[in-house]
């Protein structure tokens, strides 16, 4: 399938001329300095990342992503000839850290709009901040609940990634399905990251779990939590945890001589990752992702071992053209797949946006949305909810292996189906068409 037309087609766009409140007009008209952070020649981007800190292995590559994929965008003319210039700064995985931070880049740098704020605590810390300064709070890079199940709330914050109530339903039914016999613990951060995890399994094997254990980020010493999981008997355990948490996990199973059935959370399932963790916190006493082999995933977008995909195809040359040092990671994938979405939503919002435009056009034309992504997203007045759907996968080497296809839900008692749609095909350059929604 090619990119969904946003609404109307751009001819009929640029008849109408001059510009509205909602998403602007979307040609034949002057570029304007239209909002806080636009210019007639730019439109300024602002976003938060662990570049350092417990979290950095892994997080800190998907700004590189996001900015590789602009750099290219920029080449080829921006938005509305504009250039998109993307500010990211270091908040270590810290809340306080975070709100510093986004103080600078909303009162200071005057960033038209956030993109792609990473983690449940820490942005946590800023949702409230943002939405009371009207500055729009798109694709956060979290799956909690937080950002998209109540707009009424937070109109201005949207979520992007499958939401972990979603993942846990969709890991539970397949648990149900495929092990029912087994003795399931949980391995959870102690937030709304394993909260909603937790809520969404048990929907499916609340009676096969036998115990459930949580750990505070930044303790290392994750020892009593395995201890406890072997101590109930569980022979498959679930973990909605951060990678460095599955490394921890790891090494702390295999001194214990614990060897149940893992299922790891799309978040910390990367095994390039972690197989680099686990030769760092063992000193090199284990030196790949081997100890992965055989544990379950889910995914919601292609990965970097899956050579033929033409997103990945596309995401190569652009890392090539336009970014650093390294090779492409699922974490760059990841990073260059929100700045798709976001240039979609720049491209809806018109010639000229304001932040209330560029917020009512992915309510209004999000849903219609396709890109790298496997499943829908569920933008609407009522849900600023990101993606509906996941594979199954199983890890092998440094990849993995699908055992399970797409299967779409929603959060609370909506049901889980199997998703009967074709997978979007990268348009040229990887950039989408430029059409704006008329408000």
């Amino acid at each position: 399938m090619t990119v969904v037309a946003a609404a109307t087609v751009a001819s009929t766009l640029a008849a109408c001329g001059g510009s509205d409140e909602g998403g602007g007009s979307s040609g034949g008209g002057e570029n304007e300095a239209s909002d806080t952070g636009v210019t007639e020649t730019s439109i300024k981007l602002g976003a938060h990342y662990p570049l350092t800190g417990v979290a950095a292995p892994g997080y800190s590559e998907i700004p590189t992503g996001v900015k590789a994929y602009f750099d290219c965008l920029n080449k080829e003319g921006g938005v509305y000839d504009r250039t998109v210039e993307f500010i990211y700064k270091d908040d270590a995985y810290n809340p306080a850290q975070t709100s510093q931070v986004t103080n600078e880049l909303v009162l200071n740098d005057e960033i038209f709009a956030m993109m792609s704020g990473l983690g449940t605590p820490t942005h946590s810390a800023v949702v409230d901040f943002l939405n009371d300064e009207g500055v729009p709070d798109l694709f956060v890079s979290s799956g909690s609940l937080m950002w998209g199940d109540d707009p009424e709330t937070y109109p201005m914050s949207f979520g992007w990634q499958t939401d972990y109530e979603s993942e846990g339903k969709i890991i539970g039914e397949y648990i149900a399905n495929e092990f029912p016999d087994a003795k399931v613990g949980l391995f959870l951060q102690d937030d709304d990251f394993g909260e909603d995890g937790e809520a969404g399994i048990r929907q499916y094997i609340d009676d096969q779990i036998v115990a459930a254990e949580r750990y505070t980020p930044g303790n290392t010493n994750v020892g009593p939590q395995i201890a406890a999981l072997k101590a109930a008997g569980a022979d498959f355990v679930v973990g909605f945890n951060v990678p460095s948490y599955t490394a921890l996990s790891q090494l702390t199973a295999l001194q214990l001589g614990y060897q149940p059935q893992w299922f790891y959370s799309n978040v910390g399932s990367d095994p390039n990752l972690v197989g680099g963790l686990l030769n760092r916190f063992s000193e090199g006493k284990v030196t790949d992702a081997a100890l992965l082999d055989g544990a379950l995933t889910t995914g919601y977008l292609p990965t970097v071992d899956m050579t033929d995909n033409p997103w990945i195809t596309e995401f190569q040359r652009i890392w090539q053209e336009c970014g650093g040092e390294g090779e492409l990671t699922n974490y760059r994938v990841y990073g260059m797949s929100q700045a798709y979405t976001m240039t979609q939503a720049l491209q809806a919002a018109g010639q000229n946006p304001t932040r209330e435009g560029l917020v009512e056009a992915v309510e209004a034309v999000g849903g219609e949305w396709e890109g790298p992504v496997f499943a829908p997203f569920r933008y609407s007045e009522d849900s600023h909810m990101g993606t509906s759907g996941m594979t199954i996968e199983r890890i092998v080497g440094n990849g993995s292996e699908e055992v399970q296809g797409v299967r779409v839900t929603d959060i609370g008692d909506a049901e889980i189906e199997e998703f009967d749609g074709e997978a979007a095909t990268p348009p040229a350059n990887a950039i989408p068409e430029e059409e704006a929604y008329e408000g």
